[in-house]
């Protein structure tokens, strides 16, 4: 029996392109079909929001196809809930961007551990899976 993981939008986008960058024990746990990989629908948010500023150009089929996509990856997606939303406006961490917030108040309500590369998960209050070269 396999483990949840809550994904960080950059470790999604670097599954989904193949990204040298995503370390070798992340590919495992999520390549592995025991595992519950789940994306909160804030990462769909923050795709179609870079793509839409040029940050992301790369992603016009995947904002064009995210749900056909999720299906075929056997992802989970995790709609955002009110409870979500108020845990991210109130964290108690000095970190400004929307989306990270998002994903932080999730894993730590929904009790998930994030699978991320980014440092400014490692606030305390959640379990973060690095990602290491």
């Amino acid at each position: 029996m396999g483990m949840s993981y809550l994904l960080d939008t950059h470790v999604f986008l670097w599954w989904l392109f193949d990204d040298p960058r995503l370390g070798t024990d992340s590919r495992e746990i999520i390549a592995n079909p025991d595992n519950s990989i789940i994306l909160s629908s804030v990462s769909a948010w923050e795709i179609a929001t870079k793509y839409r500023i040029g940050k992301l150009p790369e992603a016009k089929q995947l904002v064009e196809e995210y749900s056909q996509v999720l299906l075929r990856a056997k992802f989970i997606e995790l709609p955002i809930t009110t409870v979500h939303a108020l845990r991210a406006g109130s964290l108690p961490i000095d970190h400004r961007d929307p989306f990270d917030r998002m994903i932080m108040a999730t894993a730590e309500i929904e009790n998930l551990p994030v699978i991320t590369y980014d440092v400014a998960f490692q606030t305390g209050l959640i379990q973060v899976i690095p990602d290491p070269k």
